[in-house]
């Protein structure tokens, strides 16, 4: 089974609120089997327009785990946080097999 990935590129406007946001989501993410492979505030953009000033990424066992995490009652609690400290594009995406 492929494993997944969620991708955030993150534009901050409250980086006191991605602490707080940061510290509400830890136990769904230690919970949940959460790999953590990159947090990167400065992207090397090579084409196109690249959003946000932080991009975030996250490895799981499996697509259906990183939805269940982020469908997850620990995560729902934290995603305002984040929805209120930055303007945030989520993608799962699907490793190769």
């Amino acid at each position: 089974m492929p494993k997944g990935y969620v991708i955030f590129t993150e534009a901050v406007k409250d980086p006191e609120g991605m602490k707080a946001y940061a510290k509400a989501a830890a136990p769904a993410t230690g919970a949940n089997g959460v790999r953590v492979l990159a947090v990167d505030s400065t992207p090397d953009v090579l084409e196109g327009t690249w959003h946000g000033d932080q991009t975030v990424i996250l490895e799981f066992e499996s697509v259906e785990a990183a939805r269940a995490w982020y469908n997850s009652p620990e995560y729902e609690k934290a995603k305002p946080l984040r929805h209120a400290a930055a303007d945030t594009n989520v993608a799962i995406i699907s490793g190769l097999g």
